[in-house]
């Protein structure tokens, strides 16, 4: 397959693949990546053409440097001596000990590319681990280092797994030049990392004092960074490429954002710019990897002579060897501490590690992106020309151990901690690590949920909205209160239990035939009073039916009407009747279609009022949502019938935005009503706050488009 090719289908993949994760929330999604890559490879045989040369720098450079970049402020800088110690010295004990433990039980897969194997899988996906860490409710300590060192480990990981490669390609390993080199690649990588984002700063900040400012022309020097540092560190000062964007990262996240130089839109772009460009590089790597496992597995039978069953328990004994060095080191580690700790306070009240804290803290370390990159990006052929030994079984069991340890922490996540949320990883999680800790910090026990938050915000919106209703705005208005009550619909419907759902669902159709019956009576008397031709009356009537087959339709596939199609219903009807009328060049016959729209919503809210009359009907019943919404629908109709002119739609969208701008101010005003009242903690009013900024973004995007 051609490359270009390539790439269309697999962002294609990453996409579909999201839409599956919506439906299939408890599976992490970068393993519905891995079995719909596996079922691509299977049914259609596609390959990918890979080049490993530039693998590194495609996929390590970006994700490393945004690692670096979100690297957390608090804690975990304060741990930051600790957190080093274990990214380093965990990393190569994994290494050194791994690869000689992974050479015994795969006696023909050398020893340098055994450590290699062993380097590459040490480095953890960070979001994972503080996604596991902070539901399993570790001890304080083992959840900063464990969070912070998984965010730093995949520069120590990936010099280790390179130098294993390089002895593999050249047949030559000195370990005196080795520790030379090491130590020059670290420190000038470091070094480089850091003056070239300095330099690359700098030359921003007279750029931006020279006037030039453009967000778009700044996040794309943002987004080019990584690859910049990367390569001339690689290429020119043959330092460690990987070193030098943790580092480049690392600076950008403390000095990048210096208020003389900040705009809260720049944030914002190059915020959500990281955010796609992760997404994407993550879920193509694990594409790459369930495609890549049925040609592994074949040349692992071919060229190793291992079949499937034994590669697959070779992966899984691997995966064991690596959770126990990470729960011993861990479990050690905090021993030590506690003991230090301990003869240096009087009082003694730190509490002694348990194995079980251990364990869970070893088990939250899920392999990820950074692991299946830098296997993919073992070379072809070593120095003689000849292929590269064990490749294929190094990659069949990097892929194996990723699997595995994502299948366990989905597995073992729901026993071992009360909150059922879904396993994070790279690719569904875009929090930036201050905000979680803001989170773990604050107690939520007594808070209300977001969605309970929202729906009370939204419902002040309304409230404002009916107190700045007029008659020169009711139009508007009655627009603007119909899209939030579709908002607040489907949030009433989320917060209820089945029970009290199926009620109100049942409650809402019945309506809903009351109101039909009132607009086909209204069509029919309009028709026999002589006031609309049979043409607008077969047309009304056939419009009319399919809206009442489409609610039976729904009926019988029993559909939620938060997601199904009578709550759409009245979403869109507004709009129907006039494309309807558009579509009809006859003037007589628009005309005529106005007509019937309007005596069709008053013949519908004239059916409702006599049906809410009658002494059979117990009006307690029914959801007062339910029947404003339904009331609002109408009149909305009533109001959209009216004929109107370019200059009166003008209006239109101008009564509406003012209105919009005075809604939004009572949800901000809700907010901090909720905040002071101590409903909601300030994470959660930040994230409502950035909800309502982004509509008044839009809504100013609007009014800018309309001028």
């Amino acid at each position: 397959m051609h490359i270009l090719e390539a790439v269309i289908l697999l962002m294609a993949l990453v996409v579909f693949s999201n839409v599956v994760d919506h439906f299939v929330p408890a599976v992490p999604v970068s393993l519905i990546q891995v079995v719909i890559g596996l079922g691509v490879a299977l049914f259609t045989r596609i390959t990918i053409p890979l080049e490993t040369d530039w693998f590194l720098l495609l996929f390590i450079a970006p994700l490393l440097f945004n690692d670096g970049r979100r690297f957390p402020k608090r804690e975990l800088w304060k741990l930051r001596g600790p957190i080093l110690a274990n990214a380093i010295a965990l990393v190569f004990l994994t290494t050194i000990v791994g690869g000689l433990l992974f050479h015994v039980i795969i006696p023909t897969m050398p020893l340098s590319v055994s450590f290699a194997l062993a380097a590459i899988l040490s480095p953890t996906d960070p979001v994972a681990v503080q996604s596991i860490s902070k539901r399993a409710k570790l001890p304080e300590g083992i959840l900063h280092i464990v969070s912070g060192e998984s965010l730093i480990n995949d520069a120590s990981g990936l010099i280790a797994f390179k130098y294993a490669v390089a002895a593999t390609v050249t047949g030559v390993f000195s370990l005196k030049a080795a520790a030379i080199d090491f130590v020059y690649i670290s420190i000038m990588g470091f070094i480089s990392g850091v003056v070239i984002i300095a330099v690359i700063l700098m030359i921003e900040n007279w750029l931006y004092r020279q006037g030039i400012n453009d967000v778009i022309f700044s996040t794309v020097l943002q987004v080019t960074t990584p690859f910049v540092v990367y390569l001339l560190t690689e290429e020119i000062l043959y330092a460690s490429g990987v070193i030098a964007v943790v580092a480049a990262g690392i600076v950008f996240h403390f000095y990048g954002t210096a208020p003389d130089r900040s705009q809260p839109e720049l944030k914002l772009v190059s915020e959500r710019t990281w955010d796609i460009i992760i997404y994407t590089l993550n879920g193509i790597v694990f594409l790459i990897l369930g495609i890549e496992l049925p040609i592994a597995t074949t040349n692992v039978i071919q060229n190793d002579k291992i079949n499937t069953f034994v590669a697959l328990g070779i992966s899984f004994v691997a995966w064991l060897i690596l959770l126990v060095i990470r729960v011993v080191w861990i479990y050690a580690y905090q021993l030590a501490s506690t003991i230090r700790s301990r003869k240096n306070d009087a009082i003694k009240t730190k509490e002694m590690p348990t194995l079980k804290a251990a364990l869970l803290a070893g088990l939250s370390g899920v392999r990820g992106a950074v692991t299946m990159a830098g296997v993919l990006s073992i070379p072809m052929v070593v120095k003689d020309g000849s292929g590269f030994p064990s490749r294929s079984l190094a990659l069949f069991v990097a892929a194996g151990v990723i699997i595995i340890s994502l299948v366990v922490a989905t597995i073992m996540l729901p026993l071992i901690s009360e909150d059922k949320a879904p396993l994070l990883t790279r690719a569904n999680s875009t929090n930036d690590p201050d905000e979680i800790e803001d989170a773990e910090d604050e107690g939520s026990e007594h808070y209300i949920s977001e969605d309970e938050a929202r729906l009370y915000i939204m419902k002040l919106a309304v409230q404002r909205i009916e107190e700045e209703r007029r008659p020169s705005n009711q139009k508007e208005a009655y627009d603007l209160i119909l899209d939030y009550q579709f908002l607040i619909r489907r949030l009433e419907l989320k917060l209820q239990n089945k029970q009290e759902m199926d009620s109100i669902i049942s409650d809402e159709l019945a309506l809903r035939r009351v109101a039909l019956r009132g607009e086909r009576a209204a069509i029919q008397s309009l028709y026999e009073a002589k006031q609309i031709s049979k043409e607008t009356f077969l047309i009304a009537n056939s419009r009319l039916q399919r809206v009442e087959n489409q609610m039976i339709h729904s009926v019988g596939r029993k559909i939620k009407l938060g997601h199904g199609a009578t709550q759409q219903f009245l979403r869109l009807r507004n709009r129907l009747s006039l494309l309807l009328i558009q579509r009809h060049q006859r003037q007589d016959v628009s005309d005529e279609l106005a007509l019937v729209q309007r005596e069709q919503a008053k013949g519908a809210i004239k059916e409702l009022s006599k049906y809410f009359a009658r002494d059979d009907i117990d009006n307690n019943r029914f959801d007062g949502q339910s029947v404003y919404h339904l009331i609002v629908h109408y009149r909305n109709q009533i109001e959209l019938a009216k004929e109107n002119s370019k200059q009166q739609i003008k209006d239109h969208t101008m009564q509406y935005q003012h209105l919009r701008i005075k809604a939004l101010a009572a949800e901000r005003e809700g907010v901090q009503i909720l905040l002071e009242q101590g409903n909601i903690d300030w994470t959660m009013a930040a994230r409502l706050r950035q909800y309502i900024n982004y509509s008044e973004t839009v809504l100013i995007m609007d009014y800018q488009n309309n001028e």
